[in-house]
């Protein structure tokens, strides 16, 4: 006689297995897809405390002392240049009144005595970055090293505050430069620079001077000053506010175009100071047909012209 199926037991055995079939799911070995996104999490990981470890901090006071020159990083950094990108000062031709007053400007400032921010206005290529960084080196010589430079990107006006409230307490004397500068459109940056060069609260540091580099006189596009004036109310008041910055320069050199002779007398000064030997008809035959090509007669094209030949002859050229 067969026996009658356990009802009770066959629907035990039913609830038991879903339960042994997600027990044994959880249990099931990772597959290659999951050991991948492991992988991936953990070298995100890694990456995050790297950078977090490595974050950059501000600087201080005592990090001036590892250079002499330095560029500015708005997020409160000062990163050492090992070696300034700069031409001799004796290789500057052309702009010899320029170079002596501007000379005269930094040792005053260098020695405790009151001296003027400069604002290098002019033709394009005539030295005057070239200067500053010359004029820095040159001084900077006599004073065994008390004054630096401290270079800041244009992009990066609004964060001078931050830079003056570093300096402000050091030992040092610095020149901040900044090249090429210039605004344009809407940009209100410039109000920043207007309130460290004079007529902040705090104003200028006295160990701080500025020396700034456009090819603009009054650093402010036309058209930028034709829309002040047009939308204004007081359009002569609009417009005095944009060109005062100039004035808060107490220094203008302005740089001009040369002549073919000072020209020449470029090439020939950069020939002799790095022993690149031709002919003087044949070097003054090809420096004018140089320039022809370039449309321009100017210090930059000068020393364009100089890493032709040098590199045709093969002189290196070791600047300062």
């Amino acid at each position: 006689m067969s026996k009658k199926p356990n009802k009770k037991a066959s629907r035990a055995t039913a609830k038991a297995r879903p339960a042994r079939a997600i027990k044994s799911a959880t249990k099931r070995p990772a597959t290659a897809a999951d050991t991948e996104t492991g992988r991936i999490a953990q070298a995100l990981e890694s990456i995050a405390a790297s950078l977090n470890a490595s974050a950059a901090k501000p600087s201080s006071a005592d990090s001036l002392k590892s250079a002499d020159a330095f560029v500015w990083q708005p997020n409160g950094r000062l990163v050492p240049v090992p070696k300034v990108n700069r031409v001799d000062l004796g290789l500057l031709r052309g702009i010899d009144r320029m170079r002596d007053i501007l000379i005269e400007n930094t040792e005053r400032f260098a020695k405790g005595l009151p001296a003027n921010n400069a604002l290098l206005w002019g033709a394009r290529g005539m030295g005057k970055s070239s200067l500053v960084k010359a004029a820095h080196a040159s001084v900077n010589a006599m004073v065994h090293g008390r004054l630096k430079l401290i270079e800041i990107h244009r992009e990066d006006i609004e964060s001078l505050p931050l830079l003056m409230s570093l300096l402000r307490e050091s030992d040092f004397h610095f020149i901040v430069f900044c090249d090429d500068l210039s605004f344009d459109g809407n940009d209100a940056s410039y109000k920043s620079l207007k309130a460290v060069l004079e007529g902040g609260i705090e104003g200028r540091p006295e160990n701080v001077i500025l020396y700034a580099t456009s090819n603009r006189r009054h650093l402010l596009a036309r058209d930028m000053i034709e829309n002040e004036r047009s939308t204004a109310i007081n359009p002569g008041e609009a417009v005095e506010e944009k060109v005062s910055l100039s004035d808060r320069f107490g220094l203008w050199l302005g740089f001009h175009k040369c002549s073919q002779d000072e020209y020449l007398d470029m090439v020939r000064g950069y020939c002799k100071h790095f022993g690149v030997k031709m002919p003087d008809d044949q070097l003054e035959r090809e420096a004018l047909e140089w320039s022809t090509t370039r449309g321009s007669r100017s210090g930059r094209v000068a020393w364009q012209f100089t890493q032709e030949i040098a590199g045709r002859m093969g002189v290196k050229l070791a600047t300062a």
